[in-house]
């Protein structure tokens, strides 16, 4: 893929280019595996001094997955957005987002397949943001190792938003809006859940109340750290873990079979189009029909 940028500094290309996302790494496989540098036109190497006004470009070669590790199956993908750099799909509940021993048949698979289907130059899947096998919702991915580095700066700083719709059942108040902020890590007895513990790394989770029915509550939450299961363990920690959440204490009596957790909202901003992008997923069917339940009964 070919981008260009105009030189607005007296400065090495190496040193521009690093401030714009290019890494050490992703330069040396434009040297090594066939892509190209030039300014105004003409060939030149990382160390070369620029000056405002040039015209940079480069060249960064396709992404072949040599290594084949990972198996394209042929699946049907619900996709919100897509351009030549992000792709953003709905997932279902009830896929993992990666493969592992227990999981086979993933969305990083399906995406995989989706590429060679389209027939797509860059055929590695680069996952931005993942979800829990049984959370529904949105998932963001680059299309290619450039699009991954600009987005994990914004990673990094905090930059992409996402929003999450919970139903959370407990007794007592629950409090119309506030900041669940309390350390998660690993107990000791198991490799799957999490728990909240004075030794875990820094752990915060915004949330608001969108509607209640007694003690069930749908709730819109934010999140600013991204730890295992953070959601769920905040939420059970507090004494209102989600509903079908069996893992965490969640109540099984309301209809969903899974935690009832869905990504319905991602915001970041596309650096190659220079413009906020938000993407948003409607609830899906299981969460419509605890909600219906609910208003029935009131």
């Amino acid at each position: 893929m070919r981008f260009e940028f105009i030189v607005d500094q007296h400065v090495k290309i190496k040193t521009f280019l690093k401030k714009h996302d290019v890494s050490k790494g992703l330069l040396a496989k434009v040297k090594y595996e066939g892509g190209a540098i030039l300014v105004n036109g003409q060939p030149q190497n990382a160390t070369y001094l620029l000056d405002i006004g040039d015209c940079l470009t480069i060249d960064i070669p396709s992404e072949e997955d040599i290594t084949g590790k990972l198996e394209p199956i042929s699946h049907p993908l619900d996709i919100v957005y897509e351009d030549e750099h992000f792709m953003v799909i709905n997932k279902p509940a009830g896929f993992a987002s990666i493969p592992s021993v227990l999981h086979s048949s993933t969305i990083a698979n399906f995406v995989k397949g989706y590429y060679l289907e389209q027939g797509y130059e860059n055929k590695q899947v680069h996952i931005v943001t993942r979800l829990d096998r049984d959370t529904s919702g949105l998932m963001l991915f680059a299309k290619h190792g450039y699009a991954h580095a600009r987005l994990d700066k914004q990673l990094q700083q905090k930059l992409i938003q996402k929003r999450y719709f919970a139903l959370v059942s407990g007794l007592g108040l629950l409090e119309q809006t506030g900041d669940i902020i309390a350390p998660i890590g690993r107990p000791e007895d198991s490799i799957i859940t999490r728990c909240v513990t004075p030794t875990g790394k820094y752990a915060h989770t915004s949330y608001e109340i969108v509607e209640s029915w007694g003690n069930v509550h749908l709730v819109d939450i934010r999140l600013h750290t991204g730890r295992t299961h953070q959601i769920r363990v905040h939420f059970s920690h507090i004494g209102f873990p989600l509903l079908g959440d069996d893992l965490y204490g969640g109540s099984m009596e309301y209809g969903i079979e899974r935690q009832a957790l869905h990504c319905h909202r991602i915001g970041f901003f596309n650096p190659f189009s220079e413009k906020e992008l938000i993407c948003e997923s409607d609830l899906t069917n299981d969460f419509k029909s605890v909600i219906m339940n609910l208003q029935n009964k009131k």
